[in-house]
């Protein structure tokens, strides 16, 4: 296929309903099929990220003849079936890849392993070593010894962080279904919306339910491609199961193939704010402000936040934690990469002069 891709480096992100069969067990024609197509999309010279699930799907189809394993609750069961199907995972795509002359890693993590910004630096330099060794990444939650309260909300939520940390062109979130439509995809009356800005008002039409075999559902999705879009970087949510489109669309962007599309927005963001952008749950404390703060941070010309406009300290954090920014409201203005200890802060905030507590650059706002 001729390429007019504008593409230099994107992530694909792989559903479990994408690559699990009816009965929730792997699908190994399936993946055959995805990665034959990243395979073409590597060969003009792209260089792909994949953030794939599966794992846990692999692990039920290898244990589902062990009845006694079906005693176990779901989060046991989860880290049971992701230790023996992220093997199998693996071997599947290391196997399919290696037929076509590429060899691919195993990158795992979990959502604390990202929460500062030196593991997070650490990741980053991984893959793109990996990435200038000509090897394609595979990343996963490691959910072997991920608990609730920390895992990702789904792997969208993985894949746009991903997307972010690694400045790739696009995020394509590869879906069992065309992309977002204007209700019910299985109804008659609703239509495929082909386009989504941050104008788009859809979340009247969306279903919060999660799907078959993942954590997340459309709405996750599109709360995920919004954020990321925002941060300069194309989203694509396309049906992942239709032999082909991926390709399609990766070396021919500008076609009219059926898909939801989420322009990349054009403003200049820092890869720290990137990272900000992806981190409220690691966030350690709070900075209340007062008014005068409120609005200079929510005007076209944001400024750094100063202790004068600080009302209270809450929480308990370290020099260069994460903490939220919270306006008189009570609405989080923004995330802040702190420059002083919760004791410090506490001392300084109303007075007037001093260095800032929230330097600008180290904000994300929104």
């Amino acid at each position: 296929m001729e390429s007019k891709t504008r593409y230099r480096r994107i992530v694909v992100k792989i559903g479990s309903n994408v690559l699990a069969a009816p009965s929730g067990t792997l699908d190994a024609e399936q993946v055959a099929m995805i990665v034959s197509q990243i395979s073409a999309i590597l060969r003009q010279g792209i260089e792909v990220i994949v953030v794939s699930s599966g794992a846990v799907a692999s692990g039920r189809g290898e244990l589902a003849a062990h009845t006694h394993f079906h005693k176990l609750d779901s989060i046991a069961a989860r880290q049971l079936f992701s230790a023996v199907g992220q093997v199998k995972l693996m071997d599947t795509y290391y196997h399919l890849f290696n037929n076509q002359g590429i060899i691919c890693g195993q990158v795992l993590t979990t959502k604390e392993s990202l929460s500062t910004r030196s593991h997070y630096l650490n990741q980053q330099r991984c893959m793109e070593t990996m990435l200038a060794g000509k090897v394609v990444p595979i990343v996963n939650e490691n959910d072997t010894i991920s608990v609730t309260e920390l895992m990702f909300t789904d792997n969208d939520e993985l894949s746009g962080m991903i997307a972010a940390m690694m400045n790739a062109d696009a995020l394509f979130i590869l879906s069992n279904v065309d992309g977002i439509y204007s209700g019910d995809p299985a109804s008659p009356q609703s239509r495929l919306i082909p386009e989504i800005t941050e104008n788009t008002r859809i979340e009247d039409y969306i279903s919060d339910g999660k799907s078959q075999f993942g954590r997340g559902g459309m709405l996750t999705k599109t709360r995920i491609a919004r954020q990321v879009a925002g941060e300069g970087i194309e989203v694509v949510i396309l049906n992942g199961r239709k032999t082909d489109l991926l390709e399609k669309l990766v070396l021919n962007p500008d076609s009219d193939t059926i898909c939801t599309r989420f322009p990349a927005s054009l403003r200049p963001v820092s890869g720290v704010k990137k990272w900000l952008a992806h981190s409220e749950d690691f966030a350690k404390g709070i900075l209340r402000i007062n008014e005068g703060a409120f609005e200079a941070l929510t005007s076209p010309k944001a400024t750094s936040l100063l202790p004068v406009g600080v009302t209270a300290v809450e929480g308990h954090f370290e020099k260069d934690d994460i903490v939220r920014i919270v306006s008189p409201a009570g609405q989080v203005v923004g995330l802040g990469r702190v420059a002083v200890s919760s004791e410090k802060a506490a001392k300084i905030i109303g007075k007037k002069g001093g260095k800032p507590l929230v330097h600008y650059d180290y904000m994300h706002l929104g």
